[in-house]
């Protein structure tokens, strides 16, 4: 059993496996309330399956995974949500032949009865995202993949999860709107919000990030404070491009 019991979310020491082939061994790693907690990592590294096990899209064969102290492996993605988790998937998954207001609303749609907070939060995520406001009943396929993010990230804004799980924010956009996709993490950052984070731009994600472990082969290789890790010689070699 992992020490952090106690903690917002916590995966203790899982396995997953995808048919006889094994993606993560012994992962554990936690979250406390109003952090930001990176998971690192290149290709095949496993950080992605980590993220997918939380939302109960995949399930682990071995260990733990608690929210807020309730046991939720196994569970249906459905019901993670439901306890509270939003998701910021990988590819952004919207809805392509709905609006982006229907998109927006999809996120919405756990907090249907709160019809006055639900309006106040769409007038804040358009305020905050013009080129959604302008692009409001335009159908989200036709989005460019920087504004399907930003799309994906207003949708997980409006569903108000206590935690929030975001799979590779940064894949395949353009400097511009990576830019754009953390100014607004910063900002929930800001406002305390509780965020694991899979990226694989190592460097943004430990800008952002208070701790962050780093995953390869299946195995969490290192962990510790972000700041620490930006430091770390390895991590520099392996992750941020230094010499």
């Amino acid at each position: 059993m992992v020490e952090h019991a106690q903690s917002f979310l916590v995966v203790d020491d899982i396995d997953v496996h995808y048919g006889a082939v094994q993606a993560l061994f012994n992962v554990s790693l936690h979250v406390q309330a109003g952090e930001v907690v990176g998971v690192l990592g290149g290709n095949a590294s496993g950080k992605s399956t980590t993220l997918k096990s939380v939302l109960g899209l995949v399930h682990p064969s071995r260990g733990r995974i608690l929210f807020e102290g309730k046991p939720i492996q196994g569970m249906a993605p459905a019901d993670v949500i439901d306890l509270g988790v939003a998701s910021v998937p990988e590819g952004r998954r919207v809805f392509p032949e709905m609006s982006v207001i229907d998109n927006l609303m999809m996120g919405a749609y756990p907090r249907r009865a709160d019809k006055a907070g639900v309006a106040a939060d769409l007038d804040a995520v358009l305020t905050a995202f013009p080129r959604l406001a302008e692009r409001r009943k335009q159908a989200a396929g036709t989005l460019s993949g920087g504004e399907q993010q930003l799309l994906a990230l207003g949708r997980a804004w409006l569903r108000r999860g206590r935690l929030v799980c975001i799979d590779e924010p940064s894949m395949g956009l353009s400097p511009k709107f990576v830019d754009m996709v953390y100014e607004v993490l910063f900002q929930w950052k800001a406002q305390g919000q509780t965020i694991l984070l899979v990226e694989q731009s190592a460097r943004i994600a430990l800008e952002l990030a208070d701790r962050a472990y780093v995953l390869q082969h299946g195995h969490v290789i290192l962990q510790g404070k972000a700041a620490d890790l930006a430091a770390d010689p390895a991590v520099k070699k392996a992750y941020l491009g230094a010499a």
